[in-house]
C-alpha cells in the first residue's frame, strides 16, 4: 500500500484505487503512525497526538478501538502491536510519500551537486508531484512537524528552479521565482536564485533591481547586508564577464509548447525516458482519451537534450491514406525540400529503386542524425506506420521512434508500454485543474463525492475529465455525476483547437469502432452484456456467432478478443487466482450496447449470458459443500455482478424457471455470506413470477427428491412447485428482524398454513431451502412439533444416505438442544457427529458451524474453557473461507468465554473491536457483542457506559425490529435500573421483558429468559419495600427456581443476581417468612407468576 500525508490523509493499493477510510479521527491516528513507518510509537503518544488536548475519558481503550478500526480498513496485519505497548504501521520508508519525498528531495540535490540538471529535474519532480494539500492536514495539531515538511517543499520547489536554470530553461522559471520571493523575502538563496535567471535570461537590469530590492528589504526588516552569495553576484552583474563562445543553438525540433498543466504520470514518465534509452522503438499502447499524446509529448521534451538532432512529432490523425504516411512524416521533420549530399548518397539512391520514394527521402534524412521521432496516432495507419518504422530503424543508427497507437505496431524489438486511465487522486485533480480553469472558484472539496464519481465513472480517462469539466461552466458535478447514463450527449462541448475526433466523447470511440473488422464489431457489442468482466470461456460461449440457421458460426472468439486486447477496447488483467479476466471500461461499454443494439443481437446475447450464468451457478453450487469450498465461493464473488444481472434479466423477462434456478443456485453461497437482504430480494422476485404454493387451500407437499438445480429448466411439475415453495421459505426466514410482521393474527394464520403444507420426513425437508420449514413451526409455537421435525430429518437422512444433509441436520439439532436442556438428547454428542461428517466431506463453514455448536454446549454447562477452545477451532476454519459475518459471530462468542475465564481485558477488546466494524460485523454478531459489551460493562461497575451501549442498542433494535433482542435488551436496562436502585423503572422494564420472553422464537432460543426476567422483577420490587413486596419477592425467587428449565446451567451474572435477590429478601425477613414464601412461589404456573409480576405496588 502507498501512504498520503502530504495533503488529506489518504491510503492507496498498489494499482492506484484507493482504500475507504473512516472519519477524522482514523485519519489522524493513520498520519501518527505513517509518520514512523516500521516503528511503534507509545500509546500515550498517540493518544496526544491523535486527541489534542481533548483526550476521551478512556483514552486507551478508545485508542485500542480505533486501531481496531484502521485494521479492518488497511488488513489486520498492516498495524502491529509493540511487545512494551504501543502500535506501528507495517510499511516501509518509501510507502509513505513524506519519507519518500525527503529521499527523492536529497537525491535532486545530490544530483544537482554533481552536476547532472537532467536528473536531478525528474527526481525533483518525482518530490514535489507527491503534495497534494498542506502537509500533515488530518492532525490536530500538526505543528512543528508540518513546518518543517513545508520548509523541505520550499527547498525542493528552489533546487528544481535552479535545475531549469541549469538546463536552460531560465526564462519559464521567472514567473515561479517571483511568487516564491514574494513570499519569503528573507530568503537570501531564493533570492540569490531569482538574480542568476534573470541574468541567465538575458535581462541584466532587471537583476540589478532584484538586488537592490532585496537589499533594500534586508536592511529594512533585519538591520543587515547582503550575504556572500548576493554580493558575489551583485560584483558578477557589475563586471560581466564576456563569453568566450558563442552561445549554444536551441536544439532542432518541432514541439509545441503545451497549454495546459500535465496532472500525474510521474512514474510513467520515468519509465518512457528508461525506456527510450534502452529500446529503438518504444509503443504507448492505451484507449481513446487516455493521454498517450500527451505522455509521450512531455517524456519527449524531457530528454530533448540527449538528440542533438532533434525531437520531431508526427501527427497521424490526419493521415487518410495508408500510403500517405511516409509523406506526412517527411514533412513533419521539415525534410521535403531536403538533398542529401553526404559522402555514399549517390551509391545509395542507386541501389535503391525506391529512391523517389518519401520513405527513402526520410531514410536518407535521418540516416545521418540522432534523433527521436513521435509517431503519433497510428492505429488507423497501423500496417504503414509499422512498415514505415522498421524501414526506418534498420537504415538509420542515430533514429529512435516513439509510437502512440490503440494497437501495437508488431516490429521486431518493439516495447510496448502500456498507459492505463489516471488513478482516482490524479483523476481529481485534473478534474479540480480544468475545471477551476472553465468555471473559477470551482473547487472539488466542495463536493467530493461527485467529483469522485465523475472519475470513476469516466473511468480515469483525461479527454473525458476534460470533456466533463468543460460542462461545469452550466452544470454542478452532481449534475454531471448523475447525467452519466447519457454520457454521449453530456461530453460534447470539447476544445474547438482539437482534432473533430476529441471534440465529443462519442468521437473518441466512434474512430475505433470504425477500425474494427466486422467480427470484431460483433465480439465487442455483445461484450456488452458482461457486468464486471469475464473469463476465456463466458466470452467464447456469450460471444459465439450464431447464424440465421440457428447452427453456430465459427469464429474465433479469443482471437478477435485478443485483437480488441491490442486495440486497447478491452481491458485484460489477471484476477486474484492468476487468471485472466476482460471487461471493457464503462464508458466502451456504454457505446458497444448502444452498437448491440443497433444490430439486433441484444436478446440473443442475454440470453446466452443468462444460460451460461445459471450454469455456473449450478456447478458452483454442488462445490459450496465439500472441499472445492473456497474455489466455489471465489467463483461467486468474482461473478456476482454477472450472476445479479442474470437475475435481474431473467426476472425481466417473466422467465420464472430461471429465475427459480438461479435464485436456488445461489441460496447457500448468500446463506454462507451472511447476505440475507439479497437473500430475500432475490426470492421476493422469484415468488413473485409464480402462483403462491401456500394459498388457501394449501395442497400438501409430496416427496421430492430432485433439487431444482439438478438439471436446467424446464422443471418437473413437482420440482417446480417445490422451488415456489423454497422461495417463499427463504423469504421467511430473511425476515428473522422484522418479526413483528408474524404476530398479528392474519400472519399466524398463514404460517400455520405454511407449517401445514409439510410433514417430517420428506425429502426435500433435509435440505435448503426445505429445511426452513422449521421456521413456521416455531413462529407458530408448536415446540412438541418442532422436537418431532428435528428427530425425524436426522432419521430420514440416514435413510437416504445423505451425507452433509445428515451433518446439517445434526448440528440444527445440536443448536436447539444446546437451549433446550429439558428434551432428550445430547447436544455435544450431536455437534461431534456433525463436526465428524463435515471434516469428511472437506466442508470447513460446517465443521465451523458444528465447533460453533459444541461450544454453545459447551458454554450452557459452564465449561467456558472447552467452549472457548471450539470457539478458537471454529475461527480457524471460519477465517480459511474469509466468511466474515461467521467470523465476526464467533469471537463475539470466544470474547463471551474469555470475560468469564479471566483474561477480561483481552475479551473487552475483542467486543469493542467487532462493534468498531459497524455494519460490516454482520447482522448476528454486532448486537450479540453489544449485549455481551454491555453486560460486562454492568457487572464491573461502569453503569453509565452499560447503559449508553442499551441505549444504541435498542435505537438499533427499533429500526430492525428485532424482537428477540429487543426483550433482552430491555432486561438488561432494568438489571442496570437495580443495579442503580432505579426500581420502579427496573419493574417496568422487567414486565416489558417477561411479554417478550414469552414469544414463540424467544422460547426456543432462550427458554430461561422468562425465569431470568422474573428474578429482576424480584430484585425490583424487593427494592421498593414493603412487607408484602418483600413476601413477594420472595415468592418470585422460588418462582424463578422452579421455571427454570431442567437442566439448566446458571450462567455467573445470572448467579450472581440470584444471590443478590435472595441476599436482600432475607436480609428484611426472618427465615420463616421466606422459606414460606420461597415455597409458594415455586408452585406458581407461568401466568400466576406473571400476574404477580403485574400486580399493582406501591413504594
Amino acid at each position: 500500500m502507498r501512504y498520503r500525508i502530504l495533503g488529506n490523509t489518504q491510503v492507496h493499493h498498489l494499482d492506484g484505487s484507493p482504500v475507504a477510510l473512516g472519519g477524522a479521527r482514523l485519519r489522524a491516528l493513520l498520519t501518527v503512525l505513517a509518520l514512523r513507518p516500521g516503528r511503534a510509537a507509545p500509546v500515550s503518544v498517540l493518544v496526544d497526538e491523535v486527541w489534542g488536548d481533548e483526550p476521551p475519558a478512556d483514552a486507551p481503550a478508545a485508542l485500542q478501538a480505533l486501531v481496531g478500526r484502521l485494521r479492518r480498513a488497511l488488513g489486520h496485519d498492516t498495524v502491529f502491536s509493540a511487545e512494551s505497548g504501543g502500535y506501528g504501521l507495517a510499511a516501509e520508508a518509501d510507502d509513505v510519500d513524506l519519507p519518500r519525498f525527503e529521499r527523492l528531495t536529497a537525491d535532486g540535490a545530490r544530483a544537482l551537486e554533481e552536476g547532472d540538471p537532467a536528473k536531478a529535474a525528474v527526481l525533483l519532480d518525482d518530490a514535489l508531484g507527491l503534495w497534494a494539500g498542506p502537509a500533515l492536514a488530518d492532525l490536530p495539531d500538526p505543528g512543528p512537524r508540518a513546518a518543517r515538511a513545508e520548509a523541505r517543499r520550499l527547498d525542493a520547489r528552489r533546487l528544481r528552479l535552479a535545475a531549469a536554470v541549469a538546463l536552460g530553461r531560465a526564462e519559464e522559471t521567472l514567473a515561479e521565482l517571483g511568487a516564491l520571493c514574494a513570499g519569503h523575502p528573507l530568503d537570501e538563496p531564493l533570492h540569490a536564485l531569482r538574480i542568476r535567471a534573470l541574468r541567465a535570461a538575458g535581462r541584466p537590469a532587471e537583476a540589478l533591481a532584484a538586488y537592490e530590492s532585496v537589499r533594500a528589504t534586508l536592511a529594512e526588516e533585519l538591520g543587515a547586508d547582503p550575504g556572500p552569495e548576493l554580493r558575489a553576484i551583485h560584483a558578477e552583474l557589475l563586471n560581466p564577464v564576456a563569453p568566450t563562445a558563442p552561445a549554444a543553438p536551441p536544439v532542432p525540433g518541432n514541439l509545441r509548447a503545451r497549454l495546459t498543466s500535465f496532472v500525474g504520470r510521474t512514474a510513467e514518465l520515468a519509465d518512457i525516458r528508461a525506456d527510450l534509452e534502452t529500446a529503438r522503438l518504444v509503443t504507448l499502447l492505451g484507449p481513446g482519451g487516455a493521454g498517450k499524446t500527451r505522455l509521450s509529448q512531455e517524456a519527449a521534451e524531457g530528454v530533448a537534450p540527449n538528440w542533438p538532432d532533434g525531437v520531431w512529432l508526427a501527427e497521424l490523425a490526419p493521415v487518410d491514406d495508408p500510403a500517405g504516411v511516409p509523406a506526412a512524416v517527411l514533412t513533419a521533420v521539415g525534410a521535403r525540400k531536403t538533398v542529401l549530399h553526404a559522402a555514399g548518397a549517390e551509391e545509395l539512391r542507386a541501389a535503391d529503386p525506391r529512391a523517389g520514394d518519401p520513405a527513402v527521402r526520410l531514410a536518407e534524412h535521418c540516416a545521418p542524425r540522432r534523433m527521436l521521432l513521435l509517431l503519433d496516432n497510428c492505429e488507423h495507419v497501423i500496417g504503414a506506420a509499422a512498415e514505415l518504422a522498421e524501414y526506418l530503424l534498420a537504415r538509420c543508427p542515430g533514429l529512435v521512434v516513439l509510437a502512440t497507437s490503440r494497437e501495437p505496431l508488431g516490429v521486431p524489438g518493439e516495447l510496448v508500454r502500456p498507459v492505463e486511465p489516471l488513478p482516482a487522486p490524479f483523476a481529481v485533480r485534473l478534474l479540480a485543474e480544468r475545471g477551476a480553469a472553465a468555471r473559477p472558484g470551482f473547487r472539488v472539496e466542495d463536493d467530493p463525492e461527485a467529483a469522485a464519481e465523475i472519475c470513476r465513472r469516466l473511468d480515469g480517462l483525461p479527454l473525458a475529465i476534460e470533456l466533463a469539466a468543460a460542462r461545469l461552466r452550466m452544470l454542478t458535478p452532481r449534475q454531471i455525476a448523475d447525467r452519466l447514463d447519457d454520457r454521449f450527449r453530456l461530453l460534447t462541448s470539447g476544445s474547438r483547437t482539437v482534432l473533430p475526433r476529441q471534440q465529443t466523447l462519442r468521437a473518441v470511440v466512434d474512430w475505433s469502432w470504425e477500425l474494427l473488422e466486422e467480427p470484431e464489431r460483433a465480439v465487442l457489442g455483445r461484450l456488452s452484456v458482461f457486468a464486471g468482466g469475464c473469463d476465456l470461456a463466458a466470452a467464447e460461449e456469450v460471444c459465439a456467432e450464431v447464424g440465421a440457421s440457428g447452427g453456430a458460426g465459427a469464429p474465433d472468439v479469443a482471437g478477435v478478443l485478443g485483437s480488441l486486447v491490442d486495440k486497447s477496447l478491452v481491458v485484460a488483467a489477471p484476477d486474484a487466482g492468476g487468471e485472466m479476466r476482460y471487461r471493457l471500461l464503462e464508458t466502451v461499454a456504454e457505446y458497444a450496447a448502444e452498437r448491440l443494439d443497433d444490430a439486433g443481437d441484444r436478446a440473443a446475447a442475454e440470453r446466452r449470458h443468462l444460460t451460461h450464468y445459471r450454469e455456473l451457478a449450478r456447478r458452483a453450487d454442488a462445490d459450496l459443500r465439500g472441499p472445492r469450498q473456497r474455489t466455489a465461493i471465489d467463483t461467486f464473488e468474482r461473478e456476482s455482478e454477472n450472476l445479479r444481472t442474470a437475475l435481474r434479466r431473467c426476472v425481466a423477462l417473466g422467465d420464472e424457471q430461471e429465475a427459480l434456478c438461479l435464485v436456488h443456485a445461489l441460496l447457500w453461497y448468500w446463506n454462507m455470506r451472511d447476505l440475507r437482504t439479497e437473500s430475500r430480494y432475490w426470492a421476493q422476485e422469484a415468488a413473485a413470477l409464480g402462483p403462491d404454493p401456500f394459498a388457501e387451500p394449501v395442497v400438501p407437499a409430496p416427496p421430492v427428491l430432485t433439487r431444482c438445480t439438478d438439471a436446467p429448466p424446464p422443471l418437473d411439475p413437482d420440482v417446480l412447485q417445490e422451488a415456489r415453495r423454497g422461495v417463499r421459505l427463504v423469504q421467511l426466514a430473511s425476515m428473522d428482524h422484522e418479526m413483528d410482521q408474524w404476530i398479528t393474527p392474519e400472519a399466524l394464520e398463514r404460517l400455520r398454513a405454511i407449517a401445514s403444507a409439510y410433514r417430517p420426513g420428506l425429502p426435500q425437508t433435509c435440505r435448503m431451502p426445505g429445511s426452513l420449514w422449521f421456521f413456521p413451526v416455531v413462529l407458530t409455537g408448536d415446540h412438541a412439533r418442532l422436537q418431532e421435525v428435528l428427530d425425524v430429518t436426522v432419521r430420514t437422512c440416514e435413510e437416504l444416505g445423505d451425507e452433509w444433509e445428515l451433518a446439517a441436520a445434526l448440528q440444527m439439532r445440536a443448536n436447539i438442544l444446546a437451549n433446550r436442556t429439558e428434551w432428550a438428547g445430547d447436544a455435544r454428542a450431536d455437534a461431534d457427529a456433525s463436526l465428524v461428517l463435515f471434516q469428511r466431506l472437506g466442508d470447513a463453514w460446517g465443521a465451523a458451524e458444528a465447533l460453533g455448536a459444541r461450544g454453545e454446549a459447551r458454554e450452557k454447562r459452564g465449561e467456558f474453557a472447552l467452549a472457548a477452545e471450539d470457539f478458537t477451532a471454529a475461527l480457524q476454519y471460519a477465517e480459511q473461507l474469509g466468511a466474515q459475518a461467521q467470523v465476526t459471530l464467533l469471537r463475539a462468542r470466544l470474547a463471551a468465554m474469555l470475560l468469564e475465564m479471566g483474561e477480561a481485558e483481552r475479551g473487552e477488546a475483542m467486543l469493542r473491536e467487532i462493534l468498531a466494524q459497524g455494519n460490516r460485523a454482520g447482522i448476528e454478531a454486532r448486537p450479540a457483542a453489544r449485549l455481551f459489551l454491555t453486560m460486562w460493562l454492568g457487572r464491573t461497575g461502569r453503569i453509565d457506559e452499560a447503559r449508553e451501549q442499551v441505549e444504541v442498542m435498542l435505537a438499533e433494535f427499533t429500526a430492525a425490529n428485532l424482537v428477540l433482542f429487543e426483550g433482552f435488551v430491555v432486561g438488561v436496562r432494568a438489571w442496570l435500573d437495580n443495579e442503580q436502585g432505579r426500581f420502579a423503572e427496573a419493574l417496568a422494564g422487567a414486565r416489558i421483558a417477561l411479554d417478550r420472553a414469552q414469544a414463540p422464537l424467544s422460547k426456543m432460543v432462550a427458554p430461561e429468559m422468562f425465569a431470568v426476567h422474573m428474578l429482576t422483577a424480584a430484585r425490583a420490587i424487593a427494592g421498593l419495600g414493603g412487607d408484602e413486596n418483600l413476601r413477594d419477592a420472595a415468592r418470585l425467587v422460588g418462582a424463578h427456581d422452579a421455571l427454570l428449565p431442567v437442566g439448566h446451567f446458571m450462567a455467573p451474572v445470572q448467579a450472581e443476581e440470584r444471590a443478590e435477590a435472595e441476599r436482600v429478601v432475607r436480609a428484611a425477613l426472618d427465615d420463616a417468612a421466606y422459606e414460606a414464601a420461597y415455597a409458594e412461589g415455586g408452585g406458581l404456573r407461568v401466568e400466576e407468576a406473571t400476574a404477580l409480576v403485574r400486580r399493582d405496588r406501591k413504594n
